[in-house]
């Protein structure tokens, strides 16, 4: 038996969190258009014969603009140490910038490059990102797509390979480690990123205040006033759509409340930070 753990690095928006889900075939990290939409780490399971690897999902790293921005860092920069592999992940359809390269620094040079976004992107761009990415002088290159698969086979295989000797480390049937109201809670944060307009993302937070199955009642909280109306909408419209779509993803019968609060710079206290589990 080998298992081990595999950490996904990168900017925001690279899509490392479409390519966890990819490698499982499952849903275990909320995906949105928005920058820093990961807050937490996320462990994924994925077994094979005889290979079990656990991906760790990871915070967008960035020049932050606040606390809480420095403590996704943190939590992403944490994930380098202690791992078997890291897999850095880059934009095939964006400028290789400082920031990329900021990052890459801070990673082993035994680290796998994944080159993400290709079916958004023509040959010669892929091929000329790929040249870049060579300048970083890391271990392999891998061009794939998390969105249709491509190349995400083979990237799966070499993680795999480079697992070292080790017992199992989860149960066969277990996913993720992320506790259910974590997870519901994620859920509505997800589909409130979709629907609410770009300035309000980091300002928004969710947690579920009660579960009584099926029963489950989700706090939203938002950092001023004015926010408060924007989450909510004209006639409550845009939280029923997020609650509605939320819905969707959860089992038959659950019922949703959702509830916005103001919790004033919350974004600036690590207290609050520690209540939401980031």
């Amino acid at each position: 038996m080998r298992s081990g753990f595999a950490s996904l690095l990168g900017r925001p928006n690279v899509g490392k969190s479409t390519l966890l889900n990819q490698i499982l075939g499952a849903k275990v990290s909320i995906v949105s258009d928005k920058p820093q939409t990961t807050r937490t780490q996320v462990r994924g399971v994925l077994n094979g014969d005889d290979v079990q690897v656990v991906f760790v999902d990871t915070p967008g790293i960035h020049k932050p603009r606040t606390p809480l921005g420095q403590r996704l860092n943190d939590t992403a920069e944490a994930a380098v140490g202690d791992v078997d592999v890291v897999v850095f992940v880059i934009d095939a359809t964006a400028p290789l910038g400082k920031g990329d390269r900021w990052v890459a620094s801070r990673v082993p040079r035994s680290a796998i490059c994944v080159v993400n976004k290709v079916d958004a992107a023509s040959k010669t761009t892929v091929a000329a990102q790929l040249l870049r990415a060579a300048e970083l002088g890391l271990d392999e290159y891998f061009p794939v797509s998390a969105r249709t698969g491509e190349g995400v086979g083979e990237l799966v295989s070499e993680i795999a390979r480079r697992m070292p000797d080790g017992p199992q480390l989860y149960p066969d049937d277990m996913v993720t480690d992320i506790p259910e109201a974590f997870w519901v809670a994620e859920l509505v944060r997800e589909q409130l990123l979709a629907v609410t307009r770009d300035e309000l993302p980091h300002s928004i937070a969710c947690r579920v205040t009660e579960w009584d199955w099926p029963h489950i009642k989700v706090e939203v909280l938002v950092e001023r006033e004015s926010q408060k109306g924007i989450v909510i909408g004209r006639g409550g419209n845009l939280l029923k759509e997020a609650g509605i779509r939320t819905r969707s993803q959860l089992p038959d019968g659950a019922y949703l409340e959702l509830a916005v609060r103001v919790d004033k710079d919350w974004q600036r206290r690590p207290k609050a930070w520690e209540r939401l589990g980031y």
